[in-house]
């Protein structure tokens, strides 16, 4: 990864996420940026004006004006290549997207003519408020990103949404915003996560995907330029980004429907999620109680739409349709055959037989399957797998059109 030639301005506030700086610019650093770093003044109190200069060998500002000279917020703005701001706390989130203007970060963000990129840290509660929410959908309005926060324990001791993600993970996220726009003006489509059937008011028939391998799809696709639409069956998982819209569905046929509608103006789709094969014929309406007889109640199935089918055979020349295939036995074999009944261009291979592969984890290992090739990767997190088998569709589709 080279930075060789960027300018960043590095932004830091008054979150305990702050301690995390001196190692997102010592990164950027090592990768060849040049850095120059400003502070909130409360973010000096997390970590050490001096540390920082001594790290990006560049003085820090954390003041408009100091020592009766005025510090150049608008020569910042116009040298950098982007400005992030790593941690933002929910106290300048709320001043980015008010305009408010009392501090060197403030009056920089709105001088800046560069992209600019926005990592929140908070406790899960602030993050999740509206407000806050309401002030991160403003800065995206304005053409700005915001950087999700990570999932996990927090400095309140909770565990939830609100950690800025590593220093190695921005630095990534940075370069994909700054050199790879691979994506940029097409149109992606992607289901993710389980459905659910109703059988009655209160029980279904389900499985166990989370959602999380189409989310990373989504989150690196939108990081390549693309306009993501994210149809999302029930899970606990979300995604924020400017360039995913996110339709949530339950049943199979909700999930069917709501990608026929973006289908056709679609140039890659990718159909990840674990959808019912079947569903049942008749739902109660009551919930169906447990009874004194030994006869078990009995429920009669039929197939729901097999969406990859269908848009296999609606596919135009210019598309480019992914399907995922979960084994269990004769994995390949499997993963061909459905390649060629579905009409697929590339089918996305795991297997529950392989360790730290299949539902509900932060890993996976897969084989792409090809009509001609069959290409295997070792054991990775699902961001990775996500990289890989974006970076195959976007060579595919270039040389197919």
């Amino acid at each position: 990864m080279n930075f060789e030639g960027k300018h960043i301005v590095v932004a830091i506030t008054g979150s305990i996420a702050a301690y995390k700086a001196p190692e997102l610019v010592r990164q950027f650093i090592k990768a060849g940026a040049e850095v120059k770093v400003i502070m909130t003044p409360d973010a000096t109190k997390f970590v050490s004006p001096l540390v920082l200069a001594t790290v990006s060998k560049n003085e820090v500002l954390y003041q408009i004006s100091s020592d009766e000279v005025w510090n150049n917020h608008v020569e910042l703005g116009l040298w950098a290549d982007l400005f992030l701001i790593a941690p933002c706390s929910a106290n300048t989130l709320s001043k980015l997207a008010n305009g408010i203007c009392d501090n060197i970060v403030q009056a920089v963000y709105l001088s800046a003519r560069c992209k600019v990129a926005i990592a929140p840290a908070m406790d899960e509660d602030m993050y999740a408020h509206p407000s806050t929410q309401k002030n991160m959908d403003t800065i995206r309005s304005f053409g700005n990103i915001i950087i999700p926060a990570a999932f996990g324990e927090l400095a309140s001791g909770l565990i939830g949404q609100g950690r800025m993600p590593e220093p190695s993970e921005l630095v990534n996220i940075a370069h994909e915003f700054l050199f790879h726009k691979a994506l940029t003006g097409k149109k992606v489509l992607i289901n993710a996560g389980p459905t659910y059937e109703k059988i009655d008011p209160v029980r279904f028939i389900g499985n166990f995907a989370s959602g999380k391998m189409g989310i990373a799809l989504a989150q690196h696709c939108a990081n390549l330029g693309a306009e993501v639409q994210l149809v999302l069956g029930p899970t606990t998982l979300t995604i924020q980004h400017s360039h995913i819209n996110i339709t949530k569905v339950v049943s199979a046929d909700e999930m069917f429907n709501a990608c026929n509608t973006h289908f056709s103006a679609s140039d890659i789709i990718i159909l990840s999620a674990a959808v019912a094969d079947y569903k049942p014929v008749h739902i109660a309406e009551q919930k169906i109680k447990k009874t004194s007889s030994e006869e078990a109640p009995s429920i009669q199935l039929e197939k729901t739409k097999d969406i990859l089918a269908f848009f296999g055979k609606e596919k135009k020349a210019h598309q480019y349709v992914v399907g995922f295939a979960l084994e269990t036995n004769d994995e390949v074999k499997h993963a061909k055959e459905k390649l060629h009944t579905k009409n697929a261009n590339l089918i996305v291979l795991n297997s529950l037989q392989e360790e730290g592969a299949g539902f509900g984890i932060d890993t996976n290992k897969i084989t792409l399957i090809e009509k001609d090739s069959e290409l295997a990767f070792p054991l990775m997190s699902k961001k990775d797998v996500a990289s890989v088998i974006v970076d195959h569709i976007i060579k595919a589709h270039t040389c197919a059109n």
